[in-house]
C-alpha cells in the first residue's frame, strides 16, 4: 500500500511541476497523438517527454525496482485492448492522465465525467470477464 501512496504521489507531483513549469497538461494521449506529424516548435519537449517515460521504465525494469505477476494472456488480446484504450482516447478526447489527475485536480467537470465513465466501464468489463465470459486473469 505504501507503495501506491508514494507512486500517487509522484505522479501528482510531476503533474503539478509540468502545468507550472510548461503550462501544459500532462495528458500522455494528446503528447503522443501530437507527435505525428512532427510540428515545427514543438517537438522537443513531446520527444523529450515520451523518452523519459520509456527509460524511466526501463531502468526500473533493470533495477527490478517493481514486482509484477504477468498476465496470462495472448498476444492479440493486447493488440485489442491496445486498439481499444487508442479508441476510448479518442472517443473520450483524452486519457486517464489527462482527465483523471490533471482534469479531475483542476475541477473540470468534462474530466470527472470522463474519469467516472473510463472507471464505471473498467468495472464492468471486469465484471463481464470474470462473471459472464468466466475467465480468470
Amino acid at each position: 500500500m505504501i507503495n501506491a501512496l508514494i507512486g500517487g504521489f509522484l505522479i501528482g507531483l510531476a503533474a503539478t511541476l509540468f502545468l507550472w513549469l510548461n503550462g501544459r497538461v500532462t495528458g500522455i494521449s494528446g503528447i503522443i497523438n501530437r507527435l505525428l506529424p512532427l510540428p515545427k516548435g514543438d517537438t522537443a519537449w513531446r520527444v523529450a517527454f515520451v523518452a523519459g517515460l520509456v527509460l524511466v521504465g526501463a531502468i526500473a525494469h533493470i533495477l527490478n525496482l517493481f514486482h509484477y505477476t504477468p498476465i496470462a494472456t495472448n498476444k492479440m488480446t493486447f493488440i485489442i485492448s491496445g486498439l481499444l484504450v487508442g479508441l476510448g482516447t479518442s472517443i473520450g478526447n483524452g486519457c486517464t492522465s489527462g482527465h483523471g489527475v490533471c482534469g479531475i485536480s483542476r475541477f473540470s467537470k468534462r474530466s470527472i465525467v470522463a474519469t467516472a465513465i473510463f472507471m464505471a466501464v473498467a468495472a464492468l468489463t471486469v465484471f463481464a470477464i470474470r462473471h459472464i465470459l468466466k475467465v480468470s486473469i
